[in-house]
């Protein structure tokens, strides 16, 4: 026994120290004013400037326009010329285990889901690990921002966090500790396996047990709506992490997919007086003008993927985006896995090929995302008060070839974009002589 011990702990210390990243550390706070000048900046809100200027103080846009009928004044500024470059918003990613997750066949590496049907009081930011290798790849592609999301092992899962990438703990990295509340609605499976996320067929008519856990929820949200409106003595952690959406501080994000699903999912957040975003949406399609009456975001699945049925055209998850969005509907995109996250400005980029205008498209990971996290106010979009949040590329940032980003700001900080995959693209490069 000994022997297997001593192997196992010698192979995950083999993986630790090539699995490094000790020179990438979290960027100071900005200490002198940044001007950015002569690039065509996206703001993310579909407007684009093509000479524009950017400065920042203080980890905040103070001012943004026009270069050619503007000369902010430098004195003591660093002045970056970005003449020819692309400024974007930094992008974020909703619905992600990152940081939750890190080497998918080691189980203790894995900290996203919790057992029971209903974990309302689990937060997930306490449990994101700033020290991921992860997180550097995803800046280096653009991506600054990231919803931390649990994982559905029941039908309520707990709380999200949004956080900025680059920070030495997750105190650090938190830009709201508490966002969203997720729910996957009850729902027939269309293959094997229960509803909620959980494997394994359960005995008995699926109508019954759908009906039945939807009950539990109505019930559920009765409680935590009437202990919202009183004062106790003794705690409910449960129904205590609910007064968040009765208040208006706190999203509800309610996975469902068939027309039937949505519907039933938005009437029971209406009744407790909630506006839902909808996670996945899978038919939200059918029924556009529904959702535009009711105010409701659509976070679609990845673009690169297969059609939900055979009877489906074959190019529907490219569209799928742009058939929403065309239609009114609010739509941001999401993407599967935390090491996948990277491709999130692609997936944008593939939407913007099959019917989205390339500035809607940018909305999608960027102002739109911002709005169904409901933090538009600070982030998603480049305007004065809001974060120095944004991306400096010497290409279209949602094109696969072209995208480069050379520098990047968080807060107002230049963040390191140095991630394990450059550093052995490096390596080898070298050894072999790749130029």
């Amino acid at each position: 026994m000994n022997k297997y011990i001593s192997t196992a702990v010698a192979l995950f210390a083999s993986v630790g120290l090539s699995y490094g990243q000790a020179t990438i550390s979290p960027a100071k706070p900005q200490n002198q004013k940044i001007i950015v000048m002569g690039a065509t900046i996206h703001t993310g809100d579909g407007t684009v400037i093509p000479n524009g200027y950017l400065t920042l103080e203080k980890g905040k846009i103070t001012g943004i326009g026009d270069a050619s009928t503007v000369k902010p004044n430098t004195t003591g500024a660093r002045l970056i010329d970005a003449s020819g470059k692309q400024v974007y918003p930094g992008f974020i990613a909703p619905v992600t285990n990152l940081g939750l997750a890190e080497i998918e066949s080691v189980k203790a590496t894995l900290d996203e889901r919790e057992i029971g049907d209903n974990n309302a009081h689990i937060r997930a930011i306490i449990a994101y690990n700033t020290d991921s290798k992860v997180p550097p790849t995803l800046r280096s592609n653009g991506v600054l921002m990231a919803q931390i999301t649990p994982a559905g092992g029941g039908y309520i899962s707990g709380s999200s966090g949004v956080v900025q990438l680059d920070a030495w703990n997750w105190e650090d990295a938190a830009l709201k500790t508490e966002d969203a509340m997720h729910i996957t609605w009850p729902a027939i499976p269309r293959g094997r396996g229960g509803f909620g996320g959980r494997g394994g067929a359960a005995a008995g008519d699926p109508n019954e047990r759908v009906n039945n856990a939807i009950a539990e929820l109505n019930t559920f949200f009765t409680q935590a709506k009437t202990y919202s409106q009183n004062s106790h003595d003794v705690t409910n952690a449960r129904l205590a992490a609910m007064k968040g959406l009765f208040n208006g501080t706190k999203k509800l994000f309610i996975a469902a997919n068939t027309q039937k699903d949505i519907v039933a999912a938005v009437n029971f957040a209406k009744g407790f007086g909630i506006t839902p975003v909808i996670v996945g949406g899978a038919e939200a399609r059918f029924i556009t003008d529904f959702l535009k009456a009711n105010n409701v975001i659509v976070v679609v699945n990845q673009p690169h993927a297969l059609p939900g049925s055979i009877d489906e055209d074959v190019n529907l998850p490219y569209k799928n985006a742009s058939i929403l969005s065309n239609a009114g509907v609010t739509v941001a995109l999401s993407i599967d896995g935390f090491w996948q996250q990277r491709n999130l400005p692609f997936m944008a980029g593939t939407a913007s090929a099959w019917g989205m205008s390339k500035e809607d498209a940018l909305k999608t990971i960027t102002l739109n995302t911002a709005k169904a996290l409901g933090m538009d106010n600070t982030i998603g979009s480049l305007a004065i008060g809001k974060d120095a949040t944004f991306i400096i590329s010497a290409g279209d940032a949602l094109d696969m070839i072209s995208n480069k980003v050379e520098e990047a700001f968080i807060q107002g900080r230049s963040i390191n974009l140095d991630n394990l995959h450059k550093q052995l693209d490096k390596k080898f490069s070298d050894k072999y002589g790749v130029k």
